[in-house]
């Protein structure tokens, strides 16, 4: 068992899986359909949320018992929820950009590079985030500022280095396109060797470093845009995943003790061989997968960064066909 599913909870466990699951996929829905609904979620809530952060820390700092006692202050105050709540929230920003062709910078070539830019600088988030627990307690456990319990070791790093490699698995840099409905932005290159290798990756992430949060984070929030992705929003995982990501931060940093302390939390087993094994797990995927590019690279005589190199593949034709005619570049 990687989860302590079981017991007089087990059901509600479940059921709390479901809803994220379920809601996951309707709020990316109400945000990527329209223009409104992304505004409301990526510009308009942030903005109250901001307000209220800075209120708390203010709070906080002035001694006052409610900041104090508030749980985004005692629960979520490292310094990697908030920077995986921005970088999330802008990548969301930019990828409207693109697809609304929101003023010179998102009819500009150079902009559609953009995406790797903000998915690596999330993945490098993370890497850190492995990197700090294997120096500050590599064989042993130190407790995070949140009170978690958290293991360091060759876990760490293995997986540190998997995010590492999951960044140059990402090819097609430039080939960013708008669907026909102006619904979506797409990367039509960003095909099911990136999706799997990442989400290995992110859910060993979550398991090494967030165990109190992985069953919702590791499995519902990464499952949610995949499926999405591979079946009605072919092309569009990475504003899924960009979409569902902030919104669910978002959620977290006002109503931790959802995932912390209530009948739906749920504790990975946090068994430092269970996560070694799922950390060699995710360099191997990410080895395989980058290894896929450069075969596919030479096989094509292109670089895998500034060209396309899925072109004719099923994933890569099915995402490219759902792009604004216009585009045809």
């Amino acid at each position: 068992m990687l989860f302590q599913v079981y017991g007089d909870n087990a059901v509600f466990q479940w059921i709390g899986w479901a809803i994220v699951f379920i809601v996951l996929i309707l709020v990316n829905e109400f945000a990527r359909r329209s223009k409104a609904g992304g505004i409301i979620c990526f510009l308009v809530l942030p903005a109250v949320l901001t307000v209220y952060f800075i209120a708390i820390a203010i709070g906080a700092a002035s001694g006052a018992q409610w900041a104090l006692d508030n749980p985004t202050y005692t629960d979520m105050n490292s310094w990697f929820h908030y920077a995986k709540l921005y970088a999330a929230t802008i990548g969301c920003i930019g990828f409207m950009a693109l697809k609304y062709k929101w003023g010179k910078i998102g009819k500009s070539q150079w902009f559609k590079c953009f995406p790797f830019v903000i998915v690596a600088i999330n993945i490098l988030i993370a890497v850190v985030s492995d990197f700090e627990s294997a120096v500050r307690a590599f064989g042993t456990t130190w407790v995070s500022t949140e009170g978690v319990t958290l293991y360091g070791g060759w876990h760490n790093v293995f997986n540190g280095v998997a995010g590492i490699l999951n960044i140059f698995v990402m090819t097609g840099w430039f080939g960013i396109y708008v669907s026909k409905k102006k619904q979506d932005m797409l990367w039509p290159d960003m095909t099911w060797v990136f999706i799997i290798s990442y989400d290995i990756w992110n859910f060993c992430y979550t398991y090494n470093c967030l165990p109190t949060h992985s069953w919702y984070c590791g499995l519902a929030l990464l499952l949610a845009p995949t499926v999405a992705g591979l079946i009605w929003n072919k092309g569009g995982w990475i504003q899924n995943r960009a979409n569902t990501l902030a919104l669910w931060c978002m959620f977290c940093q006002v109503c931790p003790m959802f995932a912390n302390d209530s009948i739906f939390a749920v504790q990975s087993v946090n068994n430092p061989d269970v996560n070694l094994g799922i950390s060699v797990l995710a360099l191997v995927a990410n080895v395989a997968a980058l290894g896929y590019v450069i075969y596919r690279s030479k096989k094509l005589g292109k670089n895998p960064y500034t060209n396309e190199i899925f072109v004719g593949t099923k994933s890569y034709e099915n995402a490219f066909a759902r792009r604004e005619e216009a585009e045809n570049a």
